[in-house]
């Protein structure tokens, strides 16, 4: 029989704040996209949300898987749009969305196609500025833009400039996999 006593009650927190002290800062686990046919490593426990937007005169639903970690944003987007011409038109677009979002300037940018798995991809590593309770902070954002077929995909990283690690880079941007 367990024997209640006060003094293991009040241990109880400070147990529980050492185990919470042990808990890695990133809970990296893999996620699948319920709308599209894609995988990838989030850093936490993701939420999801999808909306009305317009890409390039087409108005599409687009669905956003996302996670955040110490102001940092990580997440994948996707749409489908009514063919493949009007997919991978559709990518600079989303380009263009995002870089105004952070006021932002591209400081690399690379296109590439990749005919035998049909994708047409944008990456880009851009840098800008964000007004957040009226501070404003320099931000990043790293973006890879997919079209296959008719859908479209954005990786994103973004979040202040020095939250942005390498290690995160590393890991999120390899780990997405269209499927």
């Amino acid at each position: 029989m367990l024997k209640f006593s006060w003094t293991s009650f009040c241990t109880l927190p400070v147990v529980f704040l050492a185990l919470s002290a042990c808990t890695p800062k990133y809970d990296w686990r893999e996620v699948r996209g319920t709308d599209a046919s894609f995988s990838v490593m989030l850093p936490a426990k993701p939420a999801s949300f999808s909306r009305l937007i317009n890409l390039d005169g087409q108005q599409v639903i687009m669905t956003m898987t996302a996670a955040e970690v110490d102001g940092v944003t990580y997440a994948v987007g996707t749409a489908t749009l009514p063919d493949s011409e009007k997919a991978r038109i559709a990518l600079s677009s989303m380009k263009s969305g995002l870089i105004k979002n952070i006021a932002g300037t591209i400081k690399f940018e690379k296109s590439s196609e990749n005919k035998s798995v049909g994708t047409t991809s944008i990456e880009i590593d851009a840098f800008g500025s964000s007004s957040i309770n009226n501070n404003v902070q320099s931000m990043r954002l790293i973006a890879n833009f997919v079209a296959k077929d008719k859908h479209v995909y954005q990786v994103v990283i973004v979040g202040p400039e020095k939250a942005v690690t390498r290690d995160a880079i590393d890991t999120f941007f390899p780990s997405f996999k269209l499927n």
